[in-house]
């Protein structure tokens, strides 16, 4: 199945605050959907004629006039989202094929990096993360040896990750990659700042110009591959408001001198475990939690130095571990520490300390749009906070953040 032959059902948002349930719905009855602002679906859908149109929201008389025009079926979802409704609408109505499936994106992707890389250079941006890890494999499985990958280690990896990644991409996979050692380079790009949108912003440019630098010493490669997914896309207010920049997205420098190469630009979170494991990746990589974009630069609040940063990856590694142990760990969506920017008062022996806080956030979601807070035992949590207290120096309080997105989002920053 090409790119064109695809069939396309539209999501646009009217206020309803459901699209990306609806989108991400649709998928799992085997439907292509894509969300569309309201300001675009003219325009767009001369290009791309949908299957079908699903409202989220209240539609005035004089919009469902227009949707009319458009002359594809339409359903208006005004309240809770009906499975049962969608599923009739799409298959009965709309007539969709159910042809959506990560096998078929597989081969589409393929043929598009192939279409759109030629016989050029292509430099990857490995993270060690499953977005960065599929798509550098699918950029390698469509062009080979013209991939070479470059890892950056900048020092905002969890304990072990830079090891694990230069082992398992260059040793095991035989990947072409370079490693490079910028820990000081980003640090002092983030001294004294403070604003999580400007620290984002700093990251992601750093982190293209480290890849400018390496990519010159290799010759002539003109295209980056990025591990941009779908709800990077949504949240960074492309097309829509903007939650937070994600550093593949909206931190990319207005000069970048590559074209990028985004094979997961359409896809969520879930779907992208899927594309892994038919891909042969290791369960290791497949349902490793979630990690930023920006790594521990955004959980370590305030400032960002060395010592926060050595105090939150072993708060993590701790957290991390015990989950593991408890045989939580494939269960949940994502769990970690932050680093907030506070210091409490406690005990230790018979003197008074001055130390961090940790934080510990456990939340469970499918797409990363929305995200339900996980009730972790009580006496797991205890586990966790009496290893940081004893194992972590400098910590002295540990807190468990009950918060589920919305209101709060998953990470803290």
């Amino acid at each position: 199945m090409t790119t064109q032959q695809r069939q396309v059902v539209v999501v646009v948002d009217l206020g309803g605050r459901q699209a990306q349930l609806i989108a991400r719905r649709t998928r799992a009855l085997h439907v292509y959907s894509e969300i569309w602002p309201l300001e675009d679906v003219w325009e767009r859908s001369q290009a791309v004629r949908p299957q079908a149109l699903v409202l989220d929201g209240n539609p005035s008389e004089e919009l469902m006039t227009r949707f009319t025009q458009l002359g594809v079926p339409t359903l208006v979802v005004a309240a809770d989202l009906d499975e049962t409704e969608l599923e009739s609408f799409l298959m009965q109505q709309a007539q969709c094929r159910a042809d959506w499936s990560m096998a078929s994106f597989i081969e589409e992707a393929v043929a598009r990096i192939k279409a759109q890389v030629g016989d050029g250079r292509v430099v990857c941006g490995l993270s060690g993360g499953i977005d960065s890890a599929v798509s550098a494999v699918l950029v390698h499985k469509a062009v080979g040896n013209q991939l070479t990958c470059i890892f950056v280690d900048h020092g905002l990896m969890r304990l072990g990750e830079p090891e694990e990644v230069v082992r398992f991409f260059g040793q095991h996979l035989q990947m072409q990659l370079v490693a490079v050692d910028a820990r000081q380079r980003f640090l002092n790009a983030l001294a004294g700042v403070r604003d999580p949108e400007q620290k984002r912003k700093i990251i992601g440019n750093e982190f293209i110009r480290v890849f400018e630098e390496e990519a010159r010493k290799l010759g002539d490669a003109a295209f980056l591959v990025q591990g941009t997914i779908y709800p990077d896309v949504i949240e960074s207010g492309i097309g829509g408001a903007l939650v937070k920049s994600h550093h593949n997205v909206g931190g990319l420098p207005e000069d970048l001198t590559f074209e990028l190469v985004e094979p997961l630009r359409e896809l969520f979170k879930d779907e992208v475990r899927e594309v892994a494991a038919l891909l042969g990746l290791p369960e290791s990589i497949v349902h490793r939690h979630p990690f930023p974009g920006p790594g521990l630069g955004v959980r370590c609040l305030g400032e960002v130095t060395a010592e926060k940063l050595e105090v939150l990856r072993r708060a993590d590694a701790i957290v991390t571990e015990e989950i593991k142990q408890a045989g939580l760990y494939n269960s949940i969506w994502q769990a970690f520490a932050i680093l907030p920017d506070v210091q409490t008062v406690g005990v230790s022996g018979h003197e008074r300390t001055y130390a961090h806080l940790i934080a510990i956030r456990a939340v469970n979601s499918v797409d990363a749009m929305t995200a339900e807070w996980v009730r972790l035992p009580y006496d797991l949590l205890e586990r966790i906070a009496k290893r940081i207290v004893t194992e972590v120096d400098g910590v002295n309080r540990v807190v468990y953040d009950i918060t589920s997105k919305p209101p709060g989002t998953i990470e803290w920053e």
